[in-house]
C-alpha cells in the first residue's frame, strides 16, 4: 500500500520513517556514492527538520518498506532553488502551490524481490511514477519538479511520462545534473497506463488511521548552500489518505 505521512503522523509510523532514512543511506551514501549528509546508519539532511510529506510504499501491515520519497512544496525551501538553482534558467519560475519537488526517492530492490519476487525493480519504478500521476491529480498538483542525472530521461520515456528539460549544469558530481518539470495531467496518466499496459488505478492504497485533520506548516529556513552536504536527487512519487489536506493546499508557515 501507499502513505504519506506528514508531520502530525510522524508518531504513528516511527518504524517506517527509520528504515526510509535507513534505506536511503543504504542507495544514496554508500551504493551511489552522492555526497550526503550521513550520521551513523542513517542520511538525513536539513530538510527532514522542516515537516516535509513521506510518501511511502509498503506492505499492508506497515511493516515493511518497499520505497520511499520526500515531498516539498515549492512554496517553501528546496534543494531545487537552495542548491541546484544552476540547473534552469533565471526566467523560470518554479514557485506555486501546484508545484512540488519530490527528493531522495529511493526503492529497497531486496524487499521487493523478497515480497514479489516477478516485479522487476525496474518496472517498480515505472509503476510508481503512474502512482505518482494518479496521486498528484487528486491534490490539485499540476507539475512536479525534480534534479536528475542524464540517464534517468531513458526510464521516464520507458513510463510515458513526459518532461521539459529546463536546463543542467556541471559541477554538482560525476555528470551533469539536469532540471525537468513533469507535467501532471489525464492525457499524461492515459499515455503511462497504455505504456505500462496497466488497467486499474495503482494509487488504490489503504486509509490511514482516521484522525481530524491538521493543518500542515512548513517552517521557513534562511537560505544555507549545503553544496557540500547535498547532491543529486531524483523522481517524485504522490499519495495522500483520505481526510487529510490535499497536498496543493498546505501552505508555508
Amino acid at each position: 500500500m501507499y502513505l504519506l505521512i506528514q508531520a502530525h503522523q510522524y508518531n504513528r509510523y516511527p518504524d517506517l520513517l527509520d528504515q526510509s532514512f535507513r534505506l536511503r543511506k543504504r542507495v544514496f551514501a554508500d551504493q551511489l556514492g552522492w555526497s550526503v549528509s550521513v550520521v551513523g546508519d542513517y542520511e538525513r539532511d536539513i530538510y527532514d527538520d522542516l515537516n516535509p510529506a513521506y510518501f511511502m510504499w509498503c506492505d499492508d501491515d506497515a511493516l515493511t518498506l518497499y520505497g520511499c520519497v520526500r515531498l516539498m512544496p515549492t512554496t517553501g525551501p528546496t534543494l531545487l532553488y537552495d542548491v541546484f538553482r544552476s540547473t534552469f534558467p533565471n526566467a523560470c519560475d518554479l514557485v506555486a502551490p501546484s508545484i512540488w519537488e519530490g527528493t531522495r526517492m529511493c526503492i529497497d530492490d531486496v524487499a521487493i524481490s523478497h515480497d514479489m519476487p516477478d516485479l522487476k525493480p525496474e518496472r517498480a519504478f515505472c509503476l510508481l511514477l503512474v502512482a505518482l500521476c494518479e496521486v498528484a491529480m487528486t491534490n490539485g498538483i499540476d507539475t512536479l519538479v525534480s534534479n536528475y542525472e542524464p540517464h534517468m530521461r531513458r526510464l521516464y520515456r520507458r513510463a510515458g511520462a513526459e518532461l521539459e528539460e529546463l536546463g543542467r549544469a556541471d559541477g554538482y558530481g560525476r555528470l551533469p545534473v539536469c532540471c525537468g518539470a513533469f507535467e501532471v495531467s489525464a492525457r499524461i496518466l492515459s499515455k503511462m497506463r497504455a505504456a505500462l499496459h496497466v488497467t486499474q488505478p495503482l494509487s488504490g492504497y489503504r486509509q490511514s488511521i482516521p484522525e481530524p485533520s491538521t493543518p500542515i506548516r512548513v517552517a521557513r529556513l534562511p537560505f544555507v548552500d549545503h553544496r557540500h552536504q547535498l547532491y543529486l536527487e531524483s523522481v517524485k512519487v504522490v499519495g495522500t489518505a483520505k481526510g487529510d489536506k490535499p497536498l496543493s493546499q498546505w501552505k508555508q508557515g
